[in-house]
């Protein structure tokens, strides 16, 4: 099959590599991925135009088709459809992502969103992310001791994520068009057991206040300290399993009792 790979960490990120390796051997993949880091993007359609035109270069990821691009996640995934870089894709893959994306959080992630745009034009895709915020990561003393401290990427196991990921080809074959597979990894060395997860009603790490004063803000990243629900992913990760979560792209509700439009006298 035709396997687009992407990530939103950027052309140059180890979990791009060790994606696009794992399943090149089954597949005719293509990789296309922002060329500076465009986390937290969602499916935003961002992208740098020189004489109003897109910005790319090609890129060394082994003999593959690679290039970096000056755009957001999302909007490779467009122009991938629209076979900018050869036949449009069957699959897209979107990761390994550094850091995992989880609970209803996964609406602000770029890796998951590059996934949910495939989706909504009909294809089949997954999203990979590495947990790398484990109950043993390290944590700054700052802000009560939650802050986030990342560990460095040479360390971390993308490998087993992204073995993960290539186990799962046939199965994400095999949905219907238009699912998302959004899967988290452990991070250890050998490839941990899989479970199906919910959604966890929060994400891992969000969003708080660090300082403000008179015409300014600064904010930080610091872990949720919420209890971990059963049968949610995070739950699941903390205990050591990967996770798979199938989604679809955003769609209406049935259901809602809507107010009859009132026709204003002329």
């Amino acid at each position: 099959m035709r396997v687009l790979v992407t990530n939103d960490d950027g052309i140059s990120a180890p979990g791009l590599r060790a994606l696009a390796l794992a399943v090149s051997g089954a597949h005719d993949v293509v990789v296309a991925a922002p060329q500076e880091e465009a986390s937290g993007l969602s499916s935003a359609l961002t992208a740098v135009v020189s004489d109003g035109r897109i910005v790319l270069s090609h890129a060394d990821i082994a003999d593959l088709p690679a290039y970096g691009v000056a755009a957001s996640p999302a909007y490779i995934v467009v122009l991938a459809s629209l076979g900018v870089f050869g036949p449009p894709p069957d699959l897209v893959l979107s990761g390994v992502n550094r850091g995992a994306n989880a609970g209803r959080a996964v609406l602000h992630s770029a890796t998951v969103g590059a996934a949910l745009t495939a989706a909504n034009y009909g294809m089949r895709a997954m999203a990979v992310s590495l947990d790398v915020l484990h109950p043993e990561a390290e944590v700054s003393a700052a802000s009560g001791g939650n802050a986030i401290v990342l560990p460095s990427d040479d360390v971390l196991n993308w490998d087993a994520a992204a073995a993960t990921a290539a186990g799962l080809m046939d199965t994400l074959a095999g949905t219907a068009p238009g699912t998302v597979l959004n899967v988290n990894v452990p991070d250890r060395s050998a490839p941990a057991e899989l479970r199906e997860a919910t959604l966890a009603a929060f994400g891992q790490a969000g969003i708080a206040v660090a300082e403000s004063g008179e015409g300014f803000v600064r904010t930080t990243i610091e872990r949720v300290d919420e209890p971990l629900v059963p049968g949610t992913d995070l739950a699941l990760l903390a205990e050591g399993y990967a996770t798979v979560t199938a989604l679809r792209p955003p769609a209406e509700v049935g259901g809602v009792r809507i107010p009859s439009q009132r026709r204003v006298p002329s």
